[in-house]
């Protein structure tokens, strides 16, 4: 990519150059022509004037003024009658084309046999006629206009090189973060979703590496729900599954009893392990914020019915102090936060276990507890998945801290000993009561009895 980059700006720079500067060279190759035809119009002139003065003081021109010809220059003067005939100077022995069209007042320019020509005439009183004739060979001019071509192809040459030079570097700072934003696509695709494009300081290739963090971003925040969606479904539906691993295994061990008992318990805890799978999948796909307020008996009733069934064999017992706050929280979510810290009672606590619903002055406060050892966790850690020091599977808490937060609450140790664990629930604002202000009393029409 960077060859082709700066192969593309030397192209662009050879066609620059060549579209500028053939018409330049064939102006210089015009200009130094127009200057030499001028020169010798000059010479021309300056012979034509000391061949008059000549003339008028009765003299016959014997030398010529205005072209040095020495042996360095090539260029001829020569003066010429009406005849033809060369009468002095150097030159062609006859005149030619420009000298005889040249007889009368106008100086004419022309070419003749390679060389630049002009003829001047010299008009006096009383005597013939004359031309003067100037010539230098063509090949001076091309001569001076090969030495401007050779000088302005150095410098195209120069600044071809510099463009080169500065295209690599152009090159090298474009090509660069495109190839690491080409490595970093490579490890995105490789499943590596903490890759960050690079930043160059170009605009467009900034915005290509915005783009890609967003994406790995969203992709990696796509992973980590759907591990955390198998992590946490995978605990939740594991003490459903050993419920009904017991009472399976409680009708084997008894073939004497009633097979229909072990068979409704069976679909019992069947439907329990639909519900928590509907809770879950429910609450994975973000479904709408129920409309409804919560129904805190049902949920009460459930967890009963689940602390039960489940056999923990120890005593639970459930309180509400009415009247309660009304409260728009998912009772799938309250469900799973009940059967999450519930279901730690149970493994981690000891004694009986107590779920008491209360106001708590702006929020409808849950609370479990149990007759257990203390916690020691501090609660930094308490709730964070897969904590070091969590001595279960480090899930639960962090899922039913999670789900409180979703529907706008807060779950929190409230006493490490015996621990207790708080649910905040935000309850439904009271409606707005509207007052009228009376000024007047009397203007109010007294109520006529019934």
């Amino acid at each position: 990519m960077r060859r082709r980059i700066a192969g593309l700006a030397v192209a662009a720079a050879v066609l620059a150059i060549v579209l500028f500067g053939l018409p330049l060279a064939v102006g210089v190759a015009a200009y130094l022509l127009g200057d030499e035809r001028a020169e010798l119009e000059r010479g021309a002139d300056v012979a034509a004037i000391t061949v008059a003065a000549d003339i008028a003081t009765g003299r016959v021109p014997a030398t010529l003024a205005g072209i040095d010809t020495t042996e360095d220059d090539a260029g001829t003067l020569a003066v010429y009658d009406t005849s033809g005939a060369r009468l002095v100077g150097t030159g062609p022995e006859t005149a030619d084309g420009p000298v005889l069209a040249a007889v009368g007042d106008d100086p004419v320019a022309g070419d003749t046999g390679g060389d630049l020509v002009v003829a001047v005439p010299v008009n006096v009183d009383g005597h013939p006629p004359l031309v003067v004739r100037a010539s230098t060979p063509r090949s001076e001019v091309y001569i001076r206009a090969g030495l401007v071509w050779a000088a302005m192809g150095g410098l195209a040459l120069v600044a071809l090189a510099a463009v080169w030079v500065l295209a690599r570097r152009f090159a090298a700072r474009l090509a660069g973060p495109l190839e690491e934003l080409a490595a970093a696509a490579r490890q995105l695709g490789e499943g590596d979703f903490s890759v960050r494009g690079p930043r160059s300081g170009v605009e467009e290739i900034d915005a290509v590496g915005g783009a890609l963090d967003s994406t790995a971003e969203r992709l990696g925040a796509l992973l980590e729900r759907e591990r955390a969606f198998s992590a946490d479904a995978s605990h939740q539906l594991r003490t459903p599954l050993a419920g009904l691993r017991l009472e399976l295994e409680s009708a084997m061990e008894n073939p004497d009893r009633d097979p229909r008992a072990a068979i409704v318990a069976g679909l019992a805890a069947t439907d329990r392990l639909q519900d928590t799978v509907d809770d879950l999948l429910a609450l994975a796909r973000d479904t709408p914020r129920s409309t409804d307020p919560l129904d805190v008996d049902a949920v009460l009733d459930e967890a009963r019915i689940q602390w039960r069934d489940r056999g923990h064999g120890r005593i639970l017992t459930v309180r509400s102090d009415p009247p309660l706050p009304v409260t728009m929280a998912s009772a799938a979510a309250v469900r799973q936060v009940l059967t999450v810290l519930l279901d730690n009672a149970a493994v981690h606590g000891r004694g009986a276990v107590s779920v008491s619903v209360r106001d708590a002055g702006g929020a409808l406060a849950v609370d479990v507890a149990d007759e257990g050892p203390g916690i020691e966790v501090p609660d930094a850690e308490l709730f964070v998945r897969r904590s070091s020091r969590a001595t279960g599977h480090g899930i639960g808490l962090a899922l039913a801290r999670s789900l409180a937060e979703a529907e706008g609450g807060r779950l929190r140790l409230t006493r490490p000993s015996p621990p207790t664990f708080t649910l905040l629930l935000p309850v439904q604002a009271p409606p707005a009561v509207t007052t009228m202000s009376v000024t007047n009393p009397a203007a109010i029409p007294a109520s006529t009895p019934q």
